[in-house]
């Protein structure tokens, strides 16, 4: 998919995932992506219930970078039907990470970058 990007820790550069493994359409108005990770990218076994949007009611893993501990996303394993499609999948919060994007060898905020939809089928 173009643009094709790194994904990285905001808080200290660590490798997250890149977006050759995204496995979900982007949800804008949510700001997250849902894509594979790499062993730099840990999450707490017990669950948590979100308390404000977009993961209000829903119950969850967080995701926290391993080298500093900034949490950068979620596993969703209940939620209302709009996001049932993500349910088991790992999802960083746009705005927790930074992207290097391969073909002009920029950085830039996740949340400035739009990602092609792509599905789990493909």
């Amino acid at each position: 998919p173009e643009p094709c990007a790194v994904f990285h820790c905001c808080g200290c550069w660590t490798v997250l995932g890149d977006s050759l493994q995204l496995c979900a359409p982007e949800e804008p108005r949510l700001g997250f992506l849902a894509c594979f990770i790499t062993s730099d990218v840990i999450w707490e076994d017990s669950l948590l219930i979100g308390l404000e949007e977009p993961l209000l009611g829903c119950a969850y893993n967080a995701l926290s970078c391993r080298s500093c501990g900034l949490s950068v996303g979620f596993i969703l394993h209940s939620a209302a039907s709009d996001m049932a499609h993500l349910r088991g999948l790992f999802c960083f919060f746009k705005d927790r990470i930074l992207c290097y994007l391969l073909e002009n060898q920029m950085v830039i905020e996740a949340s400035k970058v739009d990602f092609p939809a792509v599905t789990l089928k493909k």
